[in-house]
């Protein structure tokens, strides 16, 4: 598996070209299941304050994303895109193979005024893959505990999350290597991996798009919150083998964290299964 850092704008053609080299890369290295990051296809927001245009807005069912298929073949393929359905347009992530789309999540957290150019998702729900369950999500919904524990409790087996997270403003750090808004990225994919014992792919924009610097930091993230392989802040692709089922029954046989549950002494808004 794999999970990459690179750059994306506006010029969809350009960004297949980039995702058509991935690709080709990744299947040279075996890889069966790629994250590519938020908005790969057509770029990120330029600013998060609704000030500028945002990226091409694409259906599912559109000739992109059969694109996509097309090129993912026996590879299974995660990728941000601007989705519209109907009137409204949302900042989602689709996975395909060779057979069609798999899985679409609409992102459901909204930081820094990003609601003013997407509606916001309405769950989180994990399906079914030719290289397990997946659970997927976007940027900033890492940020909430309860978005990756849904996706557990589901069932998930791998969580993907793909971004266009970006080092901090109003405190930027002369290296990225060293800012603390890629601390936390790092933080949080560690966490949730650990906390819910699934594998973890995390997938970054890099390089910089209007007022925003990427923090790349691609990754993939052991059931124990190990780090496998990652891209540290340069563009790139992590790649990592191992065997999903053993690696989270290794990680769970002891101390299971979704086993060992007591969902009937937290408050009243703790998620229950099902």
């Amino acid at each position: 598996m794999a999970a990459v850092a690179a750059p994306f704008d506006r010029d969809l053609s350009a960004d297949f070209a980039r995702i058509e080299r991935l690709v080709a890369a990744a299947r040279i290295d075996g890889v069966h299941l790629l994250a590519l990051p938020e908005a790969c296809l057509g770029g990120y927001l330029s600013t998060l304050d609704g000030s500028a245009d945002g990226p091409p807005a694409l259906t599912i069912d559109g000739p992109e994303i059969k694109r996509l298929v097309s090129l993912a073949g026996e590879m299974v393929i995660a990728a941000g895109y601007c989705e519209l359905d109907g009137d409204v347009r949302y900042n989602s992530v689709v996975c395909v193979n060779g057979d069609g789309v798999l899985g679409n999540h609409r992102k459901v957290h909204q930081p820094l005024n990003e609601d003013a150019s997407y509606g916001a998702g309405q769950g989180f729900r994990a399906f079914d893959t030719p290289v397990g369950r997946l659970g997927m999500m976007i940027c900033y919904d890492k940020a909430f505990p309860e978005s990756a524990r849904a996706l557990a409790l589901d069932g998930a087996q791998i969580g993907v999350c793909v971004s266009a997270w970006p080092g901090s403003s109003t405190n930027p750090a002369p290296s990225l290597a060293q800012d603390r808004w890629k601390r936390r990225f790092d933080l949080f994919d560690q966490a949730r991996a650990l906390e819910n014992q699934i594998v973890w792919l995390s997938a970054n924009q890099t390089g910089t798009f209007g007022s925003l610097r990427f923090v790349g930091s691609a990754k993939v993230v052991d059931p124990g919150g190990d780090i496998l392989a990652g891209t540290g802040v340069a563009e790139g692709m992590a790649v990592a083998e191992l065997d999903v089922a053993k690696a989270l029954a290794d990680a769970r046989r002891s101390m299971g964290h979704l086993r060992d549950r007591r969902p009937e002494t937290y408050d009243r808004h703790e998620m229950m299964p099902g």
